[in-house]
């Protein structure tokens, strides 16, 4: 028979488990109203801190030429971002908007005048009679080919719309960003030692070395990814205007974009190679195709020149983070992919290194105790 004694532990046990499953119970409740509450706020506050990151250097630069008015340079960085944002997106929806309502001007006019496909078109390989027959059909009878094509109009002109209303959010998701970089900017630091502070107390004596390499990876894959994108979307777009190329803008924009996302702007440049071939004299064709694929492939060699400057990790390892995470997350997974692979690259090496650290060690406290145990000895030989 149980005894009082054993029935009153047993009692007690059992209230104090109620105890602790009602408050973890009502813990884990608070933290997913917590999350529920930000979660809005989590991608802008992850790229304000990224750009905030990014700027600091520009921001220090400007800081000193404005006499030390940390806040003032930070919000013209922030108002000078909101603006190039701006002004691209307003440019390319502009044309956009005007090349539609050309296109229904003309529609209503009934002065459709499509120029016929040429020979050239019919010698390209793979596609070149399929887009002979598509183009002719086109030129000769618009009604009847918009009818036969109407399912990929349709669904064209629905992705379209879809990619300018995701344009239009994100956009206003990078003012967003761009205005809490300049605060994060403006007191950086006060959120550097918070950072570290927070750094330090999760994982240890490490913390603020891997929030410096953290701020050295985002800086390096900015200017490896961004960098190299921005700079490649720059000569191709120059050769498009040079040529005279319809909607120049937008595919210079679109070029830029595959560049973040890490694809080959041969996807862009191939369909206009073909179309200036079929447009133009041979000559001006030939130098139009050399220029944009000598800016098509110049990622190869400026990757390895931007990429991991700064950072005491191999190249290799930001790029496959950065391009492994932009798969899993977006883009923003670029950033937080190499940064992630970038800690635990450090991780790795600190472990191979570690038997090595433990035997200088061992080594530094021998000497010491030998030092300890010779000055007495030396001591009483003076004495």
């Amino acid at each position: 028979m149980e005894n009082p004694m054993q029935h009153t532990q047993s009692k007690l046990f059992v209230n104090n488990m109620m105890e602790s499953a009602i408050r973890i119970g009502l813990l884990f409740m608070l933290l997913v109203w917590t999350f529920d509450i930000i979660k809005p706020f989590v991608i802008p506050v992850l790229w304000g801190a990224i750009i905030a990151v990014a700027l600091m250097p520009m921001t220090q630069k400007l800081e000193r030429a404005l006499k030390g008015r940390r806040g003032l340079a930070a919000t013209i960085l922030a108002l000078a971002g909101i603006i190039l944002l701006i002004a691209p997106f307003w440019i390319v929806s502009s044309s956009i908007f005007d090349g539609v309502s050309h296109i229904v001007a003309v529609m209503q006019a009934g002065d459709i005048k499509i120029p016929g496909p040429t020979q050239r078109v019919a010698d390209i390989p793979l596609i070149g009679d399929k887009l002979f027959d598509a183009w002719a059909l086109f030129a000769t009878n618009l009604e009847k080919a918009v009818l036969h094509f109407l399912p990929q109009i349709k669904t064209g002109v629905s992705a379209a719309a879809g990619m300018l209303g995701s344009s239009l959010g994100t956009l206003v998701m990078f003012i967003i960003s761009l205005a809490i970089a300049g605060g994060f900017m403006a007191h950086a630091e006060k959120s550097s030692a918070a950072v570290s502070t927070v750094a330090v107390r999760v994982v240890g004596k490490n913390g603020e070395e891997w929030t410096s390499l953290t701020a050295a990876t985002i800086r390096s894959v900015l200017l490896g990814v961004v960098g190299v994108a921005f700079i490649q979307s720059l000569l191709i777009g120059s050769a498009l205007f040079t040529f005279s190329i319809p909607a120049a803008g937008i595919f210079t924009f679109i070029v830029f974009i595959l560049g973040i996302a890490q694809l080959p702007p041969l996807l862009v440049v191939l369909p206009i190679i073909f179309y200036v071939f079929s447009t133009q004299d041979s000559t001006p064709a030939t130098i139009f195709t050399v220029w944009v694929l000598i800016a098509g492939v110049s990622d190869s060699f400026l990757k390895p020149m931007l990429m991991g400057r700064g950072v005491d990790v191999p190249m290799p390892v930001i790029l496959i983070g950065a391009i492994g995470g932009m798969i899993a997350a977006g883009i923003i997974g670029l950033f937080l992919g190499a940064v992630i692979l970038a800690i635990w690259y450090e991780l790795f090496t600190t472990w191979l290194n570690m038997e090595e650290a433990q035997l200088a060690s061992a080594k530094e406290a021998d000497g010491a105790e030998d030092k300890h145990v010779t000055a007495p000895e030396q001591s009483g030989k003076d004495a």
